[in-house]
């Protein structure tokens, strides 16, 4: 039985050897190594990720999250004072032809509204034909900033906008990252920050699952920067979720729901993929399809509805993620195999290794 206890911060807490915080990928996409902990027996090994399709069969179900990372980071100087400004773009705003979005910038007491910032490319060069106008900024700290009438964001974002890694990664973004921070099934553009746990993929694993009669099915959930803020009340059921963009198709709905109603088990490749999956279920265990923004928290005592396996990444110490990850295990255990990770010198975060959970 879960406990229904409620749950402190401190619950999820853990130490990590800053050492163990990965700053670059493996040298080769999917050489990570994956720790396996079962649920029910309690049992936790360490495997290689290429072992994952081992634990698949035929009629099972694997879902993914195909939202792509865009180039969200710009760097530019203040118009007027030539003062460095760091913007990070993080949705657009409704109805605006995709010209004005929300964003973070820092040192945000430097940018008012009518600031007007020279962005540059990554190799220095300014831009100032695409200058980027401050139009307000809202109580959260939330700023709007306008792209010039007639231009092609698109093309602007991936002309001078930067890979937006982490604030744990310490060092700039390289050319590298433009493909390892990226998952091979990518498709989607909107997210600030990768869907992880798909980074491990290679063309050949995916493929490995396919031959085993295994549905791949897709899904999209925009990872948002809130996924790396943390939990700041003490009482963790009075925190307050950020907001992602989702879309489940009714055709990668309906390949779920009939992996499920044939007694096939459902691995949820990332957390986005979970929540994503648990937001469209109802407390009949219906799958719907369907499209919005969710601010699910999902935390134990919780147990999803849809996914039977969970493939993620190790998680910051008192995150949201970390306590999602506690839904598919006992606090205890999940705790437990991050010890053993650590002790086993695992690699932790983003472009860490990786965590199998099999309830």
């Amino acid at each position: 039985m879960r406990s229904s206890t409620i749950m402190r911060l401190e619950d999820f807490n853990y130490g990590l050897p800053e050492k163990l915080i990965a700053q670059r990928p493996p040298s080769e996409r999917g050489a990570s190594r994956m720790l396996v902990l079962d649920a029910r027996s309690g049992n936790c090994e360490i495997r290689r990720f290429v072992d994952l399709p081992d634990y698949l069969g035929p009629g099972d179900c694997a879902v993914f999250n195909n939202s792509k990372v865009i180039k969200a980071r710009f760097f530019g100087n203040k118009e007027k004072s030539g003062a460095r400004i760091e913007i990070l773009l993080l949705k657009p705003v409704p109805d605006s032809s995709g010209l004005q979005w929300e964003c973070f910038a820092k040192p945000g007491k430097r940018v008012k509204p009518g600031t007007v910032v020279t962005p540059f490319a990554p190799d220095g060069t300014p831009s100032p034909e695409t200058p980027l106008n401050c139009d307000g900024r809202n109580e959260d700290g939330v700023f709007t900033f306008s792209f010039p009438d007639g231009v092609c964001v698109e093309d602007l974002i991936a002309r001078l906008g930067h890979v937006p890694l982490p604030p744990y990664i310490k060092r700039p973004d390289e050319s590298s990252d433009s493909d390892r921070y990226q998952t091979v099934f990518a498709k989607e553009n909107g997210s600030v920050a990768a869907p992880t746990a798909g980074l491990h993929f290679t063309q050949e694993v995916m493929q490995r699952i396919e031959s085993k009669g295994v549905v791949k099915a897709e899904l999209t959930l925009h990872v948002g920067p809130g996924t790396f803020l943390p939990v700041a009340v003490e009482d963790i059921s009075s925190h307050k979720m950020h907001s992602e963009c989702y879309c489940l198709p009714e055709e990668e709905a309906e390949k779920i729901r009939n992996a499920k109603k044939d007694g096939g088990k459902i691995l949820a490749v990332g957390t986005t993929s979970v929540r994503t999956l648990e937001t469209c279920a109802d407390e009949q265990v219906f799958l719907r399809s369907g499209s919005g923004e969710t601010r699910i928290f999902l935390r134990p005592p919780y147990v999803p509805k849809i996914p039977d396996l969970l493939l993620t990444n190790f998680h910051l110490p008192k995150s949201s993620l970390l306590m999602l990850v506690c839904c598919f295990a006992e606090r205890d255990l999940v705790l437990g195999a991050y010890r053993k990770a650590i002790e086993e010198e695992m690699m932790f975060f983003s472009y860490g290794d990786c965590m199998l959970l099999v309830r």
